[in-house]
């Protein structure tokens, strides 16, 4: 009797997943792993400490967040308030104390209800988000100077975005049951820490990192609902819809994708709705304000504009923008519906929030937070994921020190024009590298991190080991070695919604 396993350790190993550990797969996880004592050892006891995968993960994220905050120390201590190139030079800016003031919180003001001074009219974010920051400003005593409540401002927003942060890193580390480990990407991301807390777009990436959860557990009513409060918080969570149908239309999962879909639009219109109805003006501000902005920092149209003997009319760019976008969705879709196996979901949200970015006029560094999850659970690679964050830290050191430049006068501290067109470069091709390594994952199936340890599409929910219904091209005629490469991974007739998947789903 003694030999024989104990009931909880044999419900543990029925219901529990055989975890994945990054330094067994990854070179680069198993060198940097040697700071902590090396790789994890073949007799090592997994899954019996207080230390579990998420916890980890959660406390990481946590600890690198505040170091972010210390970052911008510099700038707490007076360069928001007296010196206009100083919390460039230190890097260390940020919209959420200039905004305490600037959009009437500091004067009790109403959003979308109450008019500002000067040419903003009304505030200029989504509905959920002017919910966040005039919670923020109710919990920001009323007393001391406008500098102390600045200060007491931005520290109580770095509250509420830390919880946002600890919700991401949760999410993303129980998004792929077998990959818990992947999270550390997410808690470890430099441009992650650097860019939390410049404004207030954590609020919408915790919203879509639980959604994504939710699909992955097969409850599309709980990710509608809160992928369109992540809408209602910033727009760019509603384009996971995209290839999201798409893939549906592949599985033929339309009651889930419906369900999903009506979720979002109740979710969204119940937060709007009031607002659209009682201030129509100040709703609107938001959207109109986004077709009106002009070419600004960050974009590749800001190269072309500052390249040209002529400014770049916003009409233009508008349309242009928009026709480079629909072509992007347009390929997402070929690329989903021809693959010679089923994308996964994952992937294509990277692929289409990333064509959004890369097609705006407007790159503000802090966007990069709408990445960092998803291109974890597309690609969870750390030589990759660590080149695309080089990149994205170069480039936020660059939009400072050019910022620095504009505003030191004659002293001209900091980077020239040139310069930093060739951070806005050096940007848009570390997003490009990820964006062509997902697209070679999605056409070389094999190579694959996720699926070549056995997977299916752990993201994908009602998609994960679903037969296809709809194909187009290669799809319908599978190479050889696209049906087969991970045979010993796979167990066949398991039926739809089981786990199983038939060769001609691949």
């Amino acid at each position: 009797m003694c030999g024989m396993p104990s009931a909880e350790t044999t419900r543990a190993s029925v219901h529990e997943p055989d975890l994945v550990p990054p330094t067994k797969e990854d070179p680069v996880a198993a060198t940097g792993s040697e700071l902590f004592g090396g790789p994890l050892g073949r007799r090592a006891l997994t899954g019996t400490s207080w230390w579990t995968p998420v916890r980890v993960v959660a406390l990481v994220a946590i600890g690198m967040f505040a170091l972010g905050m210390v970052q911008k120390l510099p700038c707490y201590d007076g360069a928001w308030f007296f010196g206009a190139s100083s919390q460039y030079t230190h890097a260390c800016y940020s919209d959420i104390p200039h905004l305490y003031q600037g959009r009437g919180f500091a004067d009790g003001l109403v959003p979308y209800f109450d008019k500002l001074e000067g040419d903003m009219e009304y505030l200029e974010y989504p509905v959920l988000t002017g919910v966040f920051m005039e919670v923020a400003s109710w919990l920001t005593p009323g007393s001391g100077s406008i500098q102390d409540q600045e200060q007491v401002y931005w520290m109580v927003n770095a509250g509420m975005l830390m919880a946002c942060t600890a919700v991401i890193a949760v999410c993303v580390t129980r998004t792929h049951r077998r990959r818990p480990w992947d999270g550390l990407l997410v808690a470890l991301a430099p441009a992650f820490a650097l860019t939390a807390t410049i404004n207030w777009d954590l609020l919408a990436v915790a919203l879509t990192a639980a959604a994504m959860l939710m699909w992955s557990r097969s409850r599309p009513l709980a990710f509608g609902v809160l992928l369109g409060l992540a809408t209602a918080a910033k727009l760019y969570p509603v384009l996971l819809l995209g290839p999201l149908l798409v893939l549906c239309w592949r599985a033929g999962r339309w009651r889930a994708f419906g369900t999903g879909l009506l979720g979002a639009a109740g979710a969204w219109l119940a937060v709007n709705l009031p607002v659209m109805l009682l201030a129509p003006e100040g709703w609107s501000k938001f959207y109109t304000f986004s077709q009106e902005r002009g070419v600004d920092f960050g974009s590749f149209w800001l190269i072309l504009s500052q390249r040209s003997d002529t400014a770049l009319d916003t009409d233009t760019v508008n349309t242009w923008a928009s026709v480079l976008m629909l072509l992007s969705c347009a390929g997402v879709a070929a690329l989903t519906l021809g693959a010679p196996r089923r994308p996964r979901f994952a992937q294509l949200a990277f692929l289409i929030v990333a064509a959004f970015i890369l097609t705006n006029k407007v790159y503000s560094p802090q966007y990069v937070l709408w990445l960092v999850p998803l291109a974890v659970l597309a690609r969870p690679k750390w030589r990759d994921f660590l080149i695309w964050q080089a990149c994205e830290v170069a480039y936020f050191l660059g939009i400072w020190m050019y910022l620095a430049y504009t505003t030191s006068g004659d002293a001209h501290k900091g980077l020239p024009q040139e310069g930093y067109q060739l951070a806005i470069a050096v940007h848009l091709l570390g997003t490009l590298y990820l964006c062509a390594v997902i697209v070679r994952d999605i056409l070389m199936p094999e190579r694959d991190v996720v699926r070549r340890s056995g997977d299916d599409d752990p993201s994908g929910g009602v998609l994960d080991g679903a037969q296809d219904v709809f194909v187009l091209g290669p799809a319908a005629h599978p190479p050889r070695h696209a049906a087969h490469f991970d045979g010993p991974y796979v167990e066949w007739g398991a039926g739809e919604g089981k786990g199983g998947r038939d060769p001609g789903s691949l």
